[in-house]
């Protein structure tokens, strides 16, 4: 595992932004095969009832571009404050120029502003928050904008009964900077490539590019229906991972921070399903007071944007102008977990924002 604490960094704002269009667990469901005496067992379970998706013209840069200018706008900001944009994404716009340079253009940002991209899902924003507070740590910059999306609707196949109805859509910003007064924030990232294939698009880049035997579907002997131009999940690999390794990561990061379980004031956890994140908090023995759980059933997995959406919607509100120690843990395709303790003392944190044109 990688720890790491910095002292001298914050987050100030955090902004979600999510697609218009929403999409519902019974349509999902019965699209995917499922009988109907079984749909409500299965939502209940899992805790999904919707979810938002984008149109075929919107991407993940459209969502966090709209969640970064309202986060500017909230905040105060002059653009020439902000000394680097990092973007967290795996359904990016192209291959080339990478996600942050295009949103750095229509930002109107300074060319002294480093902008690069993130190439990670579940795990990917405290990633993110790690790299943007390391550059403030050794004051290299004053101010990061951190954005985190994906839209993996467009990545499943609707007929696949173990992923087909789990994703939904979103973009988020968040700024992170230079803090005056000791604020201090802990870090442990791990990594297990060894189940690099329980959460995969197996088609699409160099290794196996894109053709016509690629998008042939096939139905598996579970009934799962999919191509290799889908994302692709082993769902019982990834309920054990998630359940094994989680707990262990909080404990250790608890650990490493000399803190106590019951200093913690909330755990927003990556935004899997309900039965996972249910699970979770009762090995670690947490009251579920503490673990938001329904952001999953409004706006479904978000993959990197669980985080903060799970902040703007169920917490923010009494995180804006009040010290609250949390937890940030996101776990998922890689295998890749990461897990972050710090002190929220927020100057702007909205509802959930939905996009508009």
């Amino acid at each position: 595992m990688t720890n790491s604490v910095f002292k001298n960094s914050k987050i100030s704002g955090v902004v979600t932004c999510v697609p218009n269009k929403k999409v519902y667990f019974e349509d999902d469901a019965l699209s995917a095969g499922f009988e109907a005496k079984q749909i409500s067992r299965i939502k209940k379970s899992i805790g999904l009832n919707q979810r938002h998706v984008t149109d075929a013209n919107q991407t993940s840069l459209d969502l966090c571009l709209y969640a970064a200018e309202d986060l500017i706008k909230g905040l105060k900001l002059e653009k020439s404050e902000i000394d680097a944009l990092i973007f967290v994404t795996q359904t990016p716009d192209h291959y080339q120029p990478c996600n942050a340079a295009i949103t750095h253009g229509k930002l109107g940002l300074s060319k002294k502003c480093s902008s690069f991209d993130i190439n990670l899902g579940c795990s990917g924003y405290v990633y993110g928050l790690w790299i943007a507070s390391m550059m403030i740590e050794t004051k290299s910059c004053n101010k990061v904008l951190l954005l985190a999306g994906d839209t993996l609707s467009k990545c499943v196949n609707r007929k696949d009964r173990s992923a087909g109805f789990l994703f939904g859509d979103g973009g988020s910003a968040t700024i992170i900077e230079s803090s005056a007064s000791k604020n201090e924030m802990f870090f442990s990232l791990n990594t297990d490539g060894s189940g690099s294939d329980f959460i995969k698009m197996p088609a699409g880049g160099f290794r196996m590019p894109k053709s016509d035997e690629t998008s042939k579907e096939f139905t598996t002997e579970d009934g799962n229906t999919f191509s290799n131009e889908n994302l692709i999940m082993n769902g019982a690999e990834v309920f054990n991972f998630s359940i094994s390794e989680e707990p262990n990561a909080i404990k250790e990061i608890i650990r490493f921070s000399k803190k106590n379980i019951e200093d913690i004031d909330y755990f927003v956890f990556h935004q899997a399903n309900k039965y996972i994140l249910s699970n979770i908090a009762r090995r670690l023995k947490v009251s579920t007071e503490k673990v938001p759980m329904g952001t999953v059933e409004k706006f479904g997995n978000q993959s990197s944007a669980s985080i903060p959406c799970t902040i703007n919607d169920g917490i923010g509100h009494d995180l804006v102008s009040n010290n609250k120690s949390v937890i940030l843990s996101g776990f998922g395709v890689g295998l890749s977990w990461a897990s972050c303790i710090t002190t929220l003392n927020l100057e702007y944190c909205p509802e959930v924002l939905v996009f508009k044109e």
